[in-house]
């Protein structure tokens, strides 16, 4: 069973820094791109940052502030945020998608709470 838990969320001050980590369970988690998603209220969720085993992809609103990495020894995927604009607040999703007998399914952590506020 697929498994994937966000943690490190909280409340910091506009310029302050988090980061977050997504520990992943039930598929080979170094075969499989990871993904960041984020979903404000009364917003569509949208895609933050990407890593496959070494390449990198951003959002323009969050490059050269946010840095995605993985531990695959950890089964971990983190995202590193700095310079944090009050518009970075959401709750923020780790995301892997495969595809098991011939249907691709996205499979999502439980979500953790980012809040930028002075």
């Amino acid at each position: 069973q697929v498994h994937l838990v966000e943690s490190g969320g909280g409340l910091v001050q506009p310029g302050g820094s988090l980061r977050l980590s997504c520990v992943a369970s039930g598929f080979t988690f170094s075969s499989y791109v990871m993904r960041w998603y984020r979903q404000a209220p009364g917003k569509e969720r949208e895609l933050v940052a990407t890593i496959g085993s070494v390449v990198t992809n951003y959002v323009d609103s969050v490059k050269g502030r946010f840095t995605i990495s993985r531990d695959n020894a950890k089964n971990t995927v983190y995202l590193q945020m700095n310079s944090l604009r009050p518009e970075d607040t959401a709750t923020y999703y780790c995301n892997t998608r495969f595809g098991l007998q011939g249907y691709v399914s996205d499979y999502w952590g439980q979500g953790t709470q980012v809040t930028i506020s002075s």
